[in-house]
């Protein structure tokens, strides 16, 4: 091959990329052609609502904060998520996680970014950091599907080296939100040689959901401890209620 034309291959994006461009059947409402999850979908099913400024759990209009995290304020200095966790997102979540259909990582990042103040978050943060997986859940995904949004997200700043995975964890589901936080004491870390790196910088943590908040809580507190300047929670859902599983 020319050297000229391995010159105009270098240029093009990766063939991943240029799937996620390919108009297909909004997997929603079957509109075609269309974006995986059509506008009018989004519309409706991921409109904006208030939240709280620190756990995003909804709140009425005009209210800033919860009442429990006025009593028990977390490690987030902010928390944004794009949309509730209701049909239809948890069947797409599904696909994007256990059926290994990692495209999915794209249009649910678009969505995300579309959500209030998180355009101006990830211009404002030096690192974006995705929760990490446990290397035995990792293997049996194939990917984590918190890097998937992260680089999508922010490619340039997105680190999924520097937050770690420590300890495996019994399942989440079924606990409540204080023994979810007792569960995962422990579980997260900064890579030794390089925790001054997150010291008065302003982080993003990206997860795909948040449930009782626990896992981004314990990450959050690592980042802290390690002089964390600012942290903020990004996810693509949030459960309705703190307990939910």
């Amino acid at each position: 091959m020319s050297t000229a034309w391995r010159g105009r291959l270098s240029r093009l994006p990766p063939f991943s990329s240029l799937l996620e461009r390919v108009p297909s059947q909004c997997a929603v409402c079957r509109a075609w052609p269309a974006r995986p999850v059509c506008d009018a979908c989004v519309t409706r099913f991921a409109p904006p609502a208030p939240r709280c400024r620190t756990c995003a759990l909804p709140l009425p209009a005009g209210v800033a904060q919860c009442g429990e995290c006025v009593l028990d304020p977390p490690p987030l200095d902010a928390c944004l998520a794009a949309c509730a966790y209701a049909w239809p997102w948890p069947d797409c979540i599904a696909q994007f996680k256990f059926q290994g259909r990692a495209g999915w990582a794209a249009p649910l990042a678009t969505l995300l970014r579309s959500a209030p103040w998180v355009e101006p978050s990830l211009e404002q943060a030096d690192l974006v950091l995705p929760m990490p997986l446990a290397p035995r859940r990792l293997r049996e995904r194939g990917f984590n599907q918190a890097h998937e949004l992260a680089r999508r997200l922010a490619p340039r700043k997105t680190d999924p080296r520097l937050l770690l995975r420590i300890r495996e964890t019994p399942a989440q589901s079924g606990l409540a939100r204080a023994e979810r936080l007792r569960n995962l004491q422990s579980a997260f870390a900064l890579e030794p040689l390089r925790a001054e790196a997150v010291r008065g910088r302003r982080i993003v943590l990206v997860d795909d959901v948040m449930t009782s908040g626990a896992s981004l809580f314990s990450a959050a507190q690592v980042l802290r401890a390690a002089g964390a300047a600012h942290i903020t929670g990004m996810v693509f859902a949030r459960t309705e209620l703190p307990s939910a599983a």
